[in-house]
């Protein structure tokens, strides 16, 4: 399996991470809709969220970091953010959770669709907590450095 291909089918399990982008940088709690076709994640956040403000005038460069619940990926992922008029992608990702957010549901003026389109994923995977602690307790007894899984980058462009 690619490195491409172990991102991907490790971030299935990846629900929410936290997105920032220029010029403030402030990381937020967001939930992705991952896109892997198109190399892209895609948000639904509201009117004058500092996300939205921020890519108001154009596309910025983004920053999502993210981990599985089960330790078994961790990645930084780098891309532009920007606004998405795209009705077709809103109803697709639309669900119970972003209902909730707003009262008019998907068709509420507040409602801003975003899209990371990916440039690259820095990205680390283990075999979970479990194995980590096995790896800890070995290399105790053993003196060896212990194997914390694989480090690589995934480049989108």
């Amino acid at each position: 399996m690619s490195e491409r291909d172990t991102f991907w089918k490790r971030f299935e399990d990846v629900r929410a991470g936290m997105l920032g982008c220029a010029p403030e940088w402030r990381l937020v709690p967001m939930s992705h809709y991952a896109d892997p076709e198109e190399g892209a994640l895609w948000f639904i956040t509201a009117a004058g969220t500092d996300l939205a403000e921020s890519v108001a005038a154009g596309p910025q460069k983004a920053v999502h970091a993210v981990s599985s619940q089960g330790g078994k990926l961790y990645a930084r992922i780098e891309g532009r953010l920007s606004l998405s008029d795209d009705r077709e992608k809103l109803d697709e990702i639309w669900n119970a959770v972003a209902s909730s957010w707003f009262e008019e549901g998907k068709r509420d003026d507040d409602v801003r669709l975003l899209r990371l389109s990916l440039d690259l994923a820095e990205v680390w995977t283990t075999d979970g907590a479990l194995s980590f602690l096995y790896e800890i307790a070995k290399s105790k007894v053993t003196g060896a450095k212990p194997d914390m899984g694989d480090h690589f980058t995934v480049d989108f462009t």
